[in-house]
């Protein structure tokens, strides 16, 4: 259950219990006290079918995400799907002929279901993962025990998941996060720090671009190196096939064989299994549990782990340059002084919410705390290279 909110109530056992409502006291006339259970107040009912409407969304939810996935993620959601369907008829039990006609689903799951159904991105996931977290039903006294444990755990499920595909993109997103902010924050500084010398806006203007340029181009041959040393490094270290060839040529009684096997890894057992294997003592793979695979499939692609050296550069390059433009985009359209540094100050601002939003979304935490994170940081750079702008600029003039 995602995120709805409503009174507070006693809790019924679950499933196929029925929900405790207050009760009240009445004075018999012999003077026994005897209670009743009161019938659900209005505000249950609506608070109750708006419960069974996120049901109903969160549950197309996650089959919409089945769709995109295979094999166990995609079992995974299901059964999730399944579990929100559960609760989906506890509320269609309390609300029998209340529930009346189906009504709209809060706005954050009519989101998901948008952004499940267009996208099925890791994004759903860590948005689903912090709906869960926030599922009222463990203060909700209409909601039954093993429901709000149910919440409890999907949050766990969610999160796994969503890890699964934070890793995928850990390392792209990770370049793609430091390119932008670093051309956001340091073009804006470049940007507020020659406005504050004095000098005429085309001059800021130029200083603007060449920042880009220069910061983008940085940015993407440092990214080139980086990336073709690690792969460099790669290959270095990937086993080479001259055992393949060498070990027929051996002293079985004298070789090294072994120390290679060890080397990699292996335990002395396994060493002594494969070294006399490679050499033909045995015909087969005669104990694979001592054994390793041949050397041949033991290493993946590095070009598929690590990615291609120029396709690193290419896109630090182009999201450098992506953040550094926002700064110089009053000066391009022809503002100037100080308006235009309070424009590329609320451009780059609005920017590092963003970004701060984004990476609190796949982190699983507060969006606006990370965006304000961002925002102080950058905007903090920006306001120290301005001082010592003016700084600069009285003592040359």
């Amino acid at each position: 259950m995602w995120g709805c909110k409503g009174s507070n109530q006693d809790r019924p056992r679950y499933p196929g219990a029925t929900v405790r409502t207050p009760k009240s006291t009445v004075q018999t006339p012999k003077g026994t006290v005897q209670t009743h259970r009161e019938a659900p107040s209005p505000a249950d009912i609506k608070r109750w079918r708006q419960y069974l409407a996120d049901e109903r969304a969160e549950a197309a939810v996650y089959r919409e995400l089945a769709q995109r996935r295979d094999g166990e993620e995609r079992e995974i959601l299901l059964s999730l799907a399944e579990a929100e369907g559960r609760h989906e008829a506890h509320w269609l039990r309390l609300l029998g002929e209340q529930a009346g006609m189906p009504r709209a689903a809060s706005t954050r799951s009519r989101m998901l279901g948008f952004l499940a159904r267009h996208f099925g991105s890791v994004f759903v996931l860590a948005l689903a993962q912090r709906a869960e977290s926030r599922s009222p039903y463990a203060t909700d006294p209409a909601a039954t025990r093993a429901m709000a444990a149910d919440e409890q755990i999907h949050e766990e499920v969610v999160r796994g998941l969503a890890t699964r595909g934070r890793n995928r993109l850990s390392g792209s997103f990770r370049a793609a996060v430091f390119g932008a902010n670093d051309g956001l924050v340091s073009n804006l500084s470049l940007v507020m720090g020659m406005a504050a010398t004095g000098v005429p806006t085309t001059v800021v203007l130029f200083s603007g671009v060449a920042g880009l340029l220069a910061g983008a181009l940085s940015m993407g041959a440092g990214e080139y190196v980086s990336v073709r040393s690690q792969l460099e490094l790669l290959k270095a270290t990937r086993p080479t096939q001259v055992t393949l060839s060498a070990a027929p040529s051996l002293d079985i009684e004298h070789n090294e064989l072994v120390l290679v096997y060890l080397a990699r890894g292996m335990s002395h057992e396994a060493a002594e299994h494969r070294a006399a294997e490679r050499m033909g003592v045995y015909s087969c793979d005669c104990d694979p549990s001592l054994s390793l695979h041949p050397e041949e499939d033991q290493a993946p692609d590095e070009h598929e782990a690590v990615g291609s050296a120029w396709g690193a550069a290419l896109s630090s390059f182009c999201f450098f340059a992506s953040g550094a433009i926002v700064p110089i985009l009053p000066f391009i359209f022809g503002l100037g002084g100080f308006a235009a540094l309070v424009t590329a100050g609320t451009l780059v601002g609005v920017a590092l919410l963003g970004t701060g939003a984004v990476v609190g979304l796949l982190s699983g935490t507060s969006p606006l705390t990370r965006g304000l994170r961002q925002l102080a940081i950058g905007l903090g750079a920006a306001a120290a290279t301005y001082g010592l702008g003016l700084l600069f600029g009285t003592v040359v003039g």
